[in-house]
């Protein structure tokens, strides 16, 4: 019995550990080469110290818009009139967190209701043509000569969905926020984001666009989508490994992967421990 015991303990040996080994191996350079260097590195042909020329971007309002209008004068209770007033919010303590500034919507025909002046048109106007219009219209009627008026987009977002790091909706900061902007302020793509193949998605005049970027190409640059507009959508495909493992609880990865390992090893153990004693 104990020469019987002592054979089996040697074929495992001889037969469980390299498999074993071997099988560890194998996962080890299957999960490490999914990804090679020209899948994740960006701007691949770009030219060290090489100049490009853009054209900076025209942010122009839209319909549905919220502005922040402001508006001041050498005398400020000439000008308190035509500023809307902060809104407060409350913590659950009663506690005073923020003060925020009220906005004019634009609605669906393209114009604000302004204090004093009714209804005038914003759409299709940048924030400077906007600010000359109220404030040439406050000193034609009148109303304040040395008006200086200020317009902000006060809903000005973008939205990066996919493989990031944190998808999420992103405020403007200002009026070049470029796709890699996006990018950055969302964590970055993951391991599994596909480089060649971001869309942008944008809504122009109640049609829908969808463009397709390779930021690994120095063509990006070349893109009308690469400053974003407000509203536009980031989207980052996966890659085909990510594609793959969909279908799996990614709670249950490690346990999968372990009791498949587990299984196959024990399975093939079986498998030599019966051709070992035929041999005998």
């Amino acid at each position: 019995m104990k020469r019987i015991y002592s054979r089996m303990n040697s074929i495992f040996r001889t037969y469980t550990y390299p498999l074993g080994g071997l099988l560890m191996t194998l996962i080890l350079v299957a999960t490490t080469s999914c990804a090679s260097r020209k899948d994740v590195v960006y701007l691949q042909d770009a030219s060290m110290g090489s100049l490009s020329q853009y054209n900076v971007p025209v942010l122009r309002i839209a319909k549905g818009d919220m502005l922040g209008i402001t508006v001041n004068s050498k005398s400020r209770e000439l000008s308190e009139p035509f500023n809307l007033p902060m809104v407060g919010y409350y913590n659950a303590f009663g506690i005073s967190a923020s003060n925020t500034q009220q906005g004019y919507m634009v609605d669906d025909e393209g114009y604000v209701t302004f204090p004093s002046l009714g209804r005038i048109k914003a759409e299709g106007l940048t924030r400077n043509e906007l600010n000359t219009k109220i404030a040439t219209a406050l000193r034609n009627q009148g109303l304040l000569n040395d008006a200086t008026v200020t317009v902000s987009l006060l809903n000005a977002q973008i939205s990066v969905l996919g493989e990031v790091a944190r998808p999420g909706r992103f405020p403007m900061v200002s009026d070049q926020v470029s796709i890699l902007d996006a990018i950055a302020m969302a964590g970055d793509l993951t391991i599994q984001g596909r480089r060649d193949n971001v869309l942008v998605i944008r809504e122009i005049n109640g049609e829908r666009y969808i463009l397709a970027h390779d930021l690994r190409s120095n063509d990006i640059f070349e893109s009308p989508c690469y400053f974003l507009r407000q509203g536009d959508i980031v989207y980052v495909e996966p890659n085909n490994a990510k594609a793959q493992t969909a279908s799996i609880n990614p709670n249950n990865n490690v346990g999968t992967w372990l009791s498949v390992v587990s299984t196959a090893t024990s399975l093939t153990t079986f498998v030599f421990t019966i051709i070992a004693n035929q041999k005998k």
